[in-house]
């Protein structure tokens, strides 16, 4: 069960984590969806969206399907990520990214995201990640 809107999460991101990359599109039971508008600064030589941008929208669509089951928590960390690039992502549409939470522990949460070039069906990356949860004592 979600205990947190995506307009309350974006409003406790503004708050929290201004600098984040990304608008979230919504959110579910251990899952969330976000887009990202591609800008010049997004790419890479060759119009391809950066290694560090699909990375940075992923991780944060993770913390984002996170916040929607824990609540607002701003010390929920990433502790390992992972990400393998799996063709060229184009740097004339948006990002899409598709987070979903594999285990939701006390201490940890692990997820994988898929990200995807805007009307594309095969993905562009996955990563998987480890986010350390603060303890609830």
């Amino acid at each position: 069960m979600t205990v947190m809107t995506a307009a309350a999460i974006e409003d406790f991101l503004d708050e929290v984590f201004p600098q984040r990359t990304g608008t979230i599109e919504g959110v579910g039971e251990m899952r969330a969806t976000m887009s990202l508008a591609i800008e010049d600064e997004h790419l890479r030589p060759g119009a391809s969206v950066s290694g560090p941008t699909l990375m940075g929208l992923a991780d944060v669509c993770l913390y984002v399907a996170i916040l929607a089951q824990i609540g607002p928590e701003p010390m929920a960390v990433t502790s390992d990520l992972h990400c393998r690039f799996l063709r060229r992502p184009r740097g004339d549409r948006d990002v899409i990214a598709n987070a979903r939470l594999l285990k939701l522990g006390r201490r940890l949460a692990v997820g994988e995201v898929q990200l995807f070039s805007a009307g594309d069906e095969q993905p562009v990356a996955l990563v998987t990640a480890t986010y350390a949860l603060p303890d609830g004592d």
